[in-house]
């Protein structure tokens, strides 16, 4: 069993978060999965990211670092999209990660670090054509990042979908979303 902080993506926290929160549980995992947002959800892409702009992205880090400080340091960080940011920043910088999960996008190791933390495993699913992931860089920073890990793997899933596992969307790929979830699940048994 592993213990999981989980950041939602930029359509807030959504109905398929949670049940992706849920068949984590059930897999017998503790999954903390916060509100970044104060209970809004967005219906599309460009609203969540105007909002997300309207209140800032330190801001946006401030608050999942809070939530952070009030759980034990041996947690896996995880985050979907715009989620990726507190959960690469705390796994990067918080002594003590287990693990780090990130869906649909990875920033520069050197955003928030000199390099990646080596031994701390983590994996990064996307699809292989999402322009989000593949057109801003993300793909090239996740490279660079599993090339510095001595525990990575990057999954690319057929597609070009951005949020492909996340239910409650237009986006959501279920086989695609179905593997990954087994990926997880796995990566968690293990360093759990």
């Amino acid at each position: 069993m592993a213990e999981v902080l989980l950041f939602h993506h930029v359509h807030g926290l959504t109905q398929g978060i949670r049940e992706f929160a849920e068949l984590l549980r059930e897999a017998g995992n503790e999954v903390h999965v916060p509100d970044l947002f104060d209970g809004r959800t967005f219906e599309t892409l460009e609203e969540g990211v105007n909002h997300a702009r309207e209140i800032g992205f330190a801001a946006i880090l401030r608050r999942g670092s809070a939530v952070a400080a009030d759980l034990p340091t041996d947690l896996v960080y995880a985050g979907f999209s715009l989620g990726v940011m507190p959960a690469q920043l705390l796994a990067e910088s918080r002594p003590g990660a287990r693990g780090a999960l990130f869906f649909s996008a990875c920033l520069p190791v050197t955003e928030f670090a000199d390099a990646w933390p080596a031994p701390l495993p983590v994996q990064i699913h996307a699809t292989e054509s999402d322009p989000e992931f593949v057109d801003s860089g993300d793909i090239d920073a996740a490279r660079t990042l599993i090339a510095q890990a001595d525990d990575g793997e990057l999954f690319l899933y057929p597609g070009d979908a951005h949020l492909f596992a996340d239910s409650s969307l237009p986006s959501y790929e279920p086989d695609s979303a179905e593997l990954l979830s087994g990926r997880v699940i796995q990566f968690l048994d293990r360093v759990g």
